[in-house]
């Protein structure tokens, strides 16, 4: 039996929706109904890492699970920082990365804050050697009540662009010590940037900032052999979902995209794959790569 090509059939086939559900934020893996996919059974290493380093933001669920996983398989060693109160998806985490004989170095702290930021890359590239690939993948959106600009609080903003593009920005600029020529920078990016929801103003106007550093950054690592490139999902199963939004969304999330359902996040970690491989991805930078179910980012 073919388990990626049996796998790619089903969520071809796969309606969207899921049962209604919400949870308290952050949002943890194991209440979710029914559980993501993060490659777990279905990804196959063909060793396209084999040595690298990796530190992944928001790396205990979602898409940065599946990073996570992946890169694992794909023969890389990984750091993942996540919030305290998400230590058992993270303990679940690097369960699975030390199957595959890989390590994984658990940095648990809220990146709001700029030092627990700094600290965390340099407590990553030192536990593992050095450091490769950075994964700019945690984030925060709120969309469980209807919200205009003027129903936009200091306290949503501070929570949405310290999470998203503040820390992001701290992160990348003590990385930046740490990476040398050949290295990768991955950011997450959104098809928000491109189709914004009026319930998302403040996320969505990170997304859209997201963009732009990514270009931007591009443009001055070049000349140091650095590439930086970013992945935009569109509607993807992770706890963020009913975290943030109504348990009555959950049946129709995902149907609004071509292909008629959300994405797992084992489906957007082929692209993290690609874009931190040294030899597939070495003339791409500067690049936003959709994973979107078919919604133009563009």
């Amino acid at each position: 039996m073919n388990t990626i090509n049996d796998s790619a059939e089903d969520l071809a086939t796969r309606g969207g929706g899921f049962p209604a559900q919400e949870q308290q934020p952050p949002g943890h893996t194991t209440d979710m109904t029914p559980i993501p996919d993060h490659g777990e059974k279905t990804w196959i290493g063909r060793g396209r890492l084999e040595g690298l380093r990796a530190l992944i933001t928001g790396g205990d669920s979602g898409i940065g699970r599946a990073v996570a996983i992946t890169f694992a398989r794909e023969g890389a060693d990984v750091a993942i920082s996540y919030l305290p109160e998400e230590q058992s998806d993270a303990e679940d985490v690097a369960a699975w990365v030390e199957r595959e004989r890989r390590t994984c170095i658990l940095l648990p702290g809220d990146i709001r804050d700029e030092q627990t930021c700094r600290n965390t890359v340099d407590v990553a590239a030192r536990q593992l050697g050095g450091l490769d690939v950075l994964v700019n993948n945690a984030g925060h959106q709120w969309a469980r009540r209807e919200r205009g600009l003027e129903d936009v609080t200091t306290e949503d903003m501070d929570q949405v662009f310290k999470t998203n593009l503040y820390a992001l920005i701290w992160i990348t600029q003590q990385a930046l010590k740490h990476l040398d020529k050949g290295a990768s920078i991955i950011n997450v990016s959104s098809i928000q940037a491109r189709e914004p929801s009026a319930a998302l103003i403040d996320y969505a106007a990170t997304k859209a900032a997201i963009n732009n550093f990514t270009v931007n950054l591009a443009e001055e690592l070049g000349p140091r052999g650095i590439r930086v490139n970013a992945v935009a999902p569109g509607p993807i199963w992770t706890p963020l979902q009913p975290a943030t939004k109504n348990g009555e969304d959950m049946p129709s999330f995902g149907e609004n995209t071509p292909l008629g359902r959300a994405g797992q996040p084992s489906e957007l970690a082929g692209a993290f794959v690609f874009l931190a491989s040294p030899l597939e991805a070495s003339y791409v930078s500067g690049a936003v790569l959709g994973v979107t179910g078919g919604r133009p980012v563009f």
